[in-house]
């Protein structure tokens, strides 16, 4: 049933302020400015590549003023695309998934989805914009990812045959990635349980419990971000480094509005989510273009 990870929602005090981030870090483009009355919130639409950035500014009270009062700023939900979301309302409603309709789009309610928060939308094609192509990943740390794994496929209507086990000792955690469409795509939510509750993993699963903790994404070029993020004096790290140049890099939550973002070279991924050749025959054949 999901077809993409079609945006990410960012709930903040200052909505200007964030407009001004997202499109200093990604090159993103104003799309609109409406309200999601499910939320509360006034809301800011953004496109950075293919994919959208809902920011969400508190419009009274409802579940971004709840999550501003707590954390401030951060990711606040996940959206994925699917072609027909009729079919899906009626599927959610069939699993026993309690949702909102509103202006097209499905908000479901988060105790169906181990603390992340989930709009679905119509699938649109949209031509890339920005530094960026698009989000592929979102990262839901939970208690039990095989349960949450269960509960994914039966109610997003995936084919768990397709998942990928996902496991770090640097990071400290096990899982799977739900992968929708591959070897089509990478997109997926990335389930995590903490196997190590004093990595950054574990301290933040330790404090809010199952919930978003980052999200993912693809550009052809992560040293051209790598300088859009100098430029602005934001903290980040420099992952991975092969023999086509930087491959990976995380952007500390200061410099992106409270939300850890992971950034990868496009097919890096799969070294990590199912195919590892696949990842090394595309850093060789960028090797032999530079």
């Amino acid at each position: 049933m999901l077809k993409r990870v079609d945006r990410i929602q960012i709930a903040v005090a200052d909505s200007n302020a964030a407009e001004r981030v997202a499109a200093e870090v990604f090159g993103a483009v104003l799309v609109g400015r409406d309200k999601a009355a499910p939320l509360g919130a006034k809301r800011t639409t953004m496109q950075a590549g293919t994919s959208l950035v809902e920011i969400l500014e508190p419009d009274g009270a409802g579940a971004v003023q709840d999550f501003i009062s707590k954390w401030e700023t951060g990711l606040f939900g996940a959206g994925f695309s699917v072609d027909d979301p009729d079919a899906a309302a009626h599927h959610l409603a069939k699993c026993g998934v309690r949702f909102e309709q509103s202006a097209g789009q499905l908000y479901l309610d988060s105790a169906a989805t181990f603390g992340m928060r989930t709009v679905i939308s119509q699938h649109r094609d949209r031509a890339l914009v920005g530094a960026i192509k698009w989000v592929y990943e979102v990262t839901n740390v939970v208690g039990d990812w095989q349960a949450a794994s269960a509960r994914y496929a039966r109610i997003f209507g995936l084919d768990a045959a397709k998942f990928s086990p996902i496991e770090s000792k640097q990071f400290g955690y096990v899982g799977t990635l739900t992968l929708f469409d591959p070897p089509a795509r990478l997109d997926r939510v990335e389930i995590s349980q903490i196997t190590d509750a004093n990595l950054a993993m574990g301290r933040f699963h330790k404090r809010r419990g199952d919930s978003l903790y980052m999200f993912f994404v693809e550009t052809d070029d992560v040293g051209a971000l790598e300088q859009r993020l100098q430029a602005r004096g934001s903290r980040f790290a420099a992952h991975r480094r092969d023999e086509a140049g930087l491959a990976e890099l995380f952007i500390h939550p200061s410099a992106f509005l409270g939300v850890l973002v992971g950034v990868s070279r496009t097919d890096h991924a799969w070294l990590w989510s199912g195919d590892p050749e696949r990842a090394r025959r595309a850093a060789m054949a960028r090797a032999r273009k530079a």
